[in-house]
């Protein structure tokens, strides 16, 4: 197995989906972190400045609470620190309206991802042609 130095922060709030992750990832010779919501995933992103995060839009059940989290990290932490609000992040959703994609996208993630559509090959695809 390939070892990768790269770390890989989940904000998921769904257990089973974040562990599913995480353990494909980790399988795959990343380090992967884990957040079950934005305040816990924003607290995570200062301290350990992974390189990219996978970020679900809609959070303990709550679409807002994804978009918050992406504007915080995108926008207010460039105040903070500019560097934190560069790390890639990859949007999971289960919304696949063009109207949540352009959200999205417009606040700056760098790729969006259909959960329903996706596979471990692809997120490791997706860290690799961002990271690369």
């Amino acid at each position: 197995m390939e070892e990768n130095k790269e770390l890989i922060l989940i904000i998921e709030s769904d257990d089973f989906f974040r562990n599913l992750i995480a353990e494909k990832l980790k399988e795959r010779g990343y380090q992967v972190s884990e957040a079950k919501d934005g305040t816990e995933g924003l607290k995570k992103i200062k301290i350990e400045k992974p390189d990219l995060v996978f970020l679900n839009m809609i959070l303990n059940n709550e679409k807002e609470e994804g978009i918050i989290t992406l504007g915080t990290i995108k926008i207010d932490l460039k105040k903070e620190d500019p560097a934190l609000s560069s790390i890639p992040v990859v949007v999971l959703s289960n919304l696949g309206e063009p109207e949540e994609i352009n959200t999205a996208l417009e606040l700056g993630a760098d790729d969006y991802l259909i959960k329903v559509n996706s596979t471990p090959e692809l997120f490791v695809k997706r860290i690799k042609g961002i990271l690369n």
